[in-house]
């Protein structure tokens, strides 16, 4: 071997070539101060979440940006309700279940302050500002007056102590306050008596904690990492830019408040000669002089006057501002007008993009979380109740069967998309009942509040455009009217059927 080859860069492939590939693992000059403790999810849940939860509450409350994210995501997660459509083909039992489920959802709310689709969107709103939320599911006795004995119960992160892992007396392990058996399942959950954080409520209880059997509870978060028992907050990947760009905002106007206040300061060679006009002495005898409107004021011999030009807000702020905003939309997976409110550099075309990718993420969170996780178990034990108080007469594994249907997406160009709707249908694509439930609303009683207005307006000798059923195009042609002397007969009836051009008489 030559003196040069033992300086040469080896170009065999094998391990090398797997090194190259791996550089996120190699520890170089750059990389040598990049070594993240490898902690699973729970560990660092356990031990930051308890101030990652109190500051994200913080930043909703006072940061306008990070509220109006939290509405945004609230209103796109679930809108006026995820409803159930029920799946039973007997059309009298299952419109008599879907009848007594919108009554109970007005009672749904064991504080009584909204109802089931508004418990819905207090859920997603937990699930933004702490990642989780947990429903207990509250049996009540028939005296109640309910016409199903069940209510739900909302209780906030701060109810399960994040520090509470230990071996319960039966064996079983706790882990941030959820106690599973030997297999991994859970079968209980250890609640605080009382918020934490509400001075409000001062009752001495001991125990702290008590035990509630998993059965009575849902647990609605969004696992991100295999194995993970404790939610995230949706907002934690943003809150360090939101709060340091909330103290940037704060300082900008403070320095534009300070560039706003003119002042004037006079020098001069005699201090104990009178200053210029007529000055006044403030507290610490400094001579203090006003400026008014259109004075013409002469200086006497020695006399200078300066103004103060205190820095102004430098021309980056609103580029510098639009690139951190965007950073925070893409941490949070909103799209920008919607943290913002700024739509000045959108577009239609944008726009629609940029929601369409949204809504997949939010396609994905409604069927995986709030379906799968809330509405589901909500449904089976409101069958299972409302069978065995006697307000339902019907198995209830017969009636279990039902699609949950998400608020439909309201486009910029609405005619498009009714337009859309329409050739979808046409074309057996999708079908009506799809179209109707997708706006909320059950077909059935669609067709029956339609079957109404088309029996009143003909008892009434009322004609209008458009009837339930019939096209415009129909409506929109007019009547041919026959020409005297041409035995075509008598006039014919405004609401006649328009007369094809091929059949008409010369």
């Amino acid at each position: 071997m030559g003196l040069f080859d033992r300086f040469r860069r080896r170009t065999t492939g094998g391990p090398a070539a797997v090194r190259a590939r791996l550089e996120g693992a190699m520890a170089k000059r750059r990389l040598r101060g990049w070594n993240p403790p490898l902690e699973n999810i729970n560990a660092l849940v356990a031990s930051g979440g308890p101030r990652l939860l109190a500051r994200s509450r913080e930043l909703v409350v006072t940061n306008g940006y990070a509220a109006n994210a939290c509405e945004a995501f609230a209103a796109n997660l679930v809108g006026d309700g995820i409803k159930p459509s029920s799946l039973i083909g007997d059309a009298e039992l299952r419109d008599q279940v879907q009848r007594l489920w919108l009554a109970w959802t007005d009672e749904a709310d064991a504080d009584g302050l909204t109802d089931f689709y508004g418990l819905q969107a207090m859920v997603a709103r937990e699930m933004f500002v702490a990642g989780e939320c947990f429903v207990r599911l509250r049996p009540r006795r028939a005296e109640d007056g309910l016409l199903v004995p069940l209510q739900l119960q909302l209780l906030q992160s701060e109810m399960l102590p994040f520090e509470k892992t230990e071996t319960a007396a039966n064996g079983n392990r706790i882990r941030c306050g959820i106690e599973f058996d030997a297999i991994g399942r859970r079968v209980a959950y250890h609640f605080r008596r009382r918020h934490p954080g509400d001075s409000t409520d001062q009752g001495a209880v001991i125990p702290e904690t008590v035990r509630v059997p998993a059965t009575e509870v849902l647990h609605i978060y969004r696992p991100i990492d295999a194995g993970q028992i404790r939610g995230l907050p949706h907002i934690a990947p943003a809150m360090v830019r939101l709060f340091l760009l909330d103290q940037y905002d704060d300082a900008e106007l403070d320095r534009k408040k300070t560039a706003a206040m003119f002042a004037g300061f006079i020098t001069k060679t005699a201090p104990e000669e009178p200053m210029m006009g007529e000055a006044e002495a403030d507290l610490d005898g400094a001579a203090i002089a006003s400026l008014e409107p259109g004075t013409m004021q002469v200086l006497l011999p020695g006399e200078d006057v300066k103004f103060s030009s205190p820095a102004d807000v430098g021309s980056s702020y609103e580029a510098f501002q639009y690139r951190t905003l965007l950073s925070v939309a893409a941490s949070l997976g909103l799209p920008y007008h919607l943290v913002t409110g700024d739509v000045r550099q959108a577009n239609y075309s944008s726009l629609r993009a940029e929601l369409v990718e949204f809504r997949r993420r939010i396609g994905q969170l409604q069927h995986g979380v709030i379906v799968h996780q809330l509405c589901r178990a909500v449904w089976q034990r409101w069958l299972e109740t409302a069978v065995l108080a006697g307000a339902l007469d019907a198995d209830p594994a017969t009636v279990r069967p039902v699609q949950w249907i998400p608020p439909r997406w309201d486009w910029v160009d609405p005619l498009k998309d009714i337009q859309a709707q329409v050739l979808a249908m046409e074309a057996g694509i999708t079908s009506r009942r799809k179209v109707v439930e997708a706006t909320g609303y059950d077909i059935e009683e669609v067709d029956r509040e339609n079957a109404a207005d088309a029996a009143r307006a003909t008892g009434l000798g009322l004609r209008y455009r458009t009837s339930p059923g019939e096209t415009q195009g129909a409506r929109a042609t007019p009547a041919t009217r026959a020409e005297p002397g041409n035995g075509a007969g008598n006039d014919t009836d405004d609401g006649a059927a328009a007369t094809d051009p091929a059949t008409e008489q010369e």
